[in-house]
Order: C-alpha cells, then structure tokens, then sequence
C-alpha cells in the first residue's frame, strides 16, 4: 500500500536491523486518516473471503482493526494480554512471546466474542516471526472458529513470520513489505 509506505519512509524510523519506530502515526500517536486507508484496503483485499469477525491483539493493532471491521461491516474483537478478573474463566487461552518486547504473556479471548462458524480476519500491526499471529490462530482455531486470513500493515521480510504462517495454511496480506532494516535504512521488498 503506497500511501503507508510513503509514511513509513517519511516518518518511521529505523534504529536497528530489526526495530523500526513507527510510533508518530500508529504505535503512540495514531492517524486516524491513514488508519482508515488502511482499513479500506484491507477490506479491499479480504471483501470475497466472508468474513465475520475482525479480531486484533492489543493494543496497537486497535486503531487498523476498527477501519477494517467498520469497512467489511463486522464486529472487531480485542485479544488481551492480561486476563480480566470479571471474565470468570470463560475465555481460551495462550501463551506468546513478544518478539520486540523479548517477554512472554498470556493472550486471552473471551468466548463470548466468537462463535463456531465465524470466519476471522485477523489484523496486526508487525510480523516478524509470527508468534502474535500463530497465538491469534491458535484462540481463533481453540474456539472452533475459522481464519479467513491475516492482515498484516508491516511485515519485516527478512524474517520467517510470512513462512510459518503461510506453511500453517494461512493466507497473508501485508500492506508493506521490508526487505531490509539497518541504523536509518528502511528497504522495501519488490
């Protein structure tokens, strides 16, 4: 997608060979115009894939999640890194590992919030090695529920998220796609 590349590059910023800081319009402060772009192409792309439900992982992937959800006309679910104390054990449950926060946590997903014949998009904001995107699978898949697809706004080429999800059957979509991240270098895969 041009116009979140041309952000990407305007604004993101490159502090290492595997971190880009794109926090100006998506991580801290969030461009609601960009996002809804973002939204519309997703929904572009997944508009023939019958989906249900819109299910992202909080909280960065909120903002992209809800101009997709709006866009296909669908609910938009919330996956939470901590469990709720008022949820009483009526979730499923899995365990990841944040590949840029180097911690693991519990991502939870109230049942209430998704049913056996729903087909899910799921949104996320990076992947990298696609441990968030496998955990969001896996609670989608534990409460019988089918992934439609997973979108992607910036995926980091370079490493074997893309790979594992695609031999897991998954069908992804990324909006950006880097080839190659160095101290100020973003590159972006043809």
């Amino acid at each position: 997608m041009k116009l979140l590349k041309d952000r990407i590059l305007a604004e993101g910023k490159a502090l290492s060979d595997s971190v880009l800081k794109v926090d100006g319009f998506l991580n801290h402060q969030v461009d609601p115009e960009l996002m809804q772009a973002v939204g519309l192409d997703f929904c572009e792309h997944f508009k023939d894939y019958g989906i249900t439900r819109v299910l992202t992982i909080e909280s960065s992937g909120i903002a992209p999640a809800v101009y997709t959800a709006q866009a296909l006309n669908v609910p938009m679910v919330i996956l939470k890194k901590q469990t709720s104390k008022i949820l009483n054990g009526q979730v499923f449950q899995t365990n990841i590992t944040s590949f840029t926060k180097g911690t693991s946590y519990e991502l939870t997903l109230s049942r209430d919030y998704i049913h056996r014949d729903d087909r899910v998009l799921i949104i996320d904001d990076f992947l990298a090695n696609g441990e968030a995107a496998t955990g969001a699978a896996r609670l989608v898949q534990m409460a019988g529920a089918t992934v439609a697809g997973i979108g992607i706004l910036i995926e980091k080429s370079f490493q074997n998220g893309r790979s594992r999800l695609e031999q897991a059957g998954f069908d992804v979509y990324s909006q950006a796609r880097i080839s190659r991240l160095g101290e100020g270098i973003i590159e972006y895969l043809e």
